[in-house]
């Protein structure tokens, strides 16, 4: 009768284990890794995220997108964040130099190009940057937005930027807001990234993409931040996510296909 008692119970407990093994019980914890990114990188960064998990299932990687001078001012403020993505060197620079940022993490990785649209379908007597001002209204991010400082640049450099800014114009928070505002035809043209443009090709129309002399191409960086609250188990993740986006081939075909151009 022991012996049967014996054998009852090693079969309930060898049932119990191999419960918790198919419950994940075992299963290492999930990892949590923070990501701060540009806006204009939600839907390519998305698709990664979604390829991430095949790589590493057991890290849960927490995105926030927005402008990257929001971003910058939230990283200021002691938001927790391992990897900053940038839309702009001037907010990972600045970010360098107050020492948020880990010591040669840094990689420029993509640049961007900067485009006039209109909403699809709709007539526009604007043909480039230079006659802008023939629009009723103009959707243009903030001053502290890279979007909205590149276009800016842009227009001084052609020297319209007073007339441009004495326009009717719709001041987005980030890049998909003035990429809205454009799509649902609250305004007659908008200046965005070519990335974005492309992601609502079916809504908006490309009318010109700016010219190297007219501005520089918006350049990606990527790098690790400071993070006090993070174990060394989350370093380590952020590390080596930073490390796969920057080095292996599937997230940069993503990326490229979406329009972004990979810096060599």
């Amino acid at each position: 009768m022991m012996n049967t008692w014996k054998k009852a119970g090693a079969l309930f407990f060898t049932g119990v284990f191999a419960f918790g093994m198919c419950m994940g019980v075992s299963a290492e914890e999930q990892t949590d890794v923070v990501v701060f990114a540009a806006a204009s990188m939600t839907e390519t960064l998305t698709e990664i995220q979604e390829m991430y998990k095949e790589v590493e299932p057991n890290v849960n990687l927490v995105f926030t997108f927005d402008s990257s001078g929001t971003l910058k001012t939230q990283i200021e403020e002691g938001a927790q964040c391992d990897i900053f993505f940038s839309a702009a060197t001037k907010q990972m620079d600045a970010l360098t130099e107050e020492g948020y940022v880990i010591d040669g993490s840094v990689t420029n990785l993509l640049e961007n190009k900067i485009v006039l649209i209109k909403p699809t379908g709709e007539e526009t007597a604007v043909t480039g940057f230079d006659n802008i001002t023939e629009a009723s209204s103009l959707a243009l991010a903030g001053e502290d937005v890279p979007v909205g400082q590149y276009a800016r640049k842009l227009f001084e450099n052609i020297g319209n930027l007073d007339d441009v800014m004495a326009m009717e114009i719709n001041e987005g928070a980030n890049v998909t807001a003035v990429l809205t505002a454009v799509a649902e035809g609250s305004n007659e043209v908008g200046v965005v990234y070519a990335t974005d443009a492309a992601s609502m090709a079916d809504k908006v129309e490309v009318i010109v993409e700016a010219t190297a002399d007219q501005v520089d191409p918006a350049v990606y960086p990527i790098g690790l931040i400071e993070d006090k609250e993070a174990s060394d188990a989350e370093v380590k993740a952020a590390e080596e996510f930073k490390e796969y986006v920057a080095t292996d081939p599937a997230p940069m075909e993503l990326l490229t296909a979406a329009g972004f151009n990979q810096i060599k």
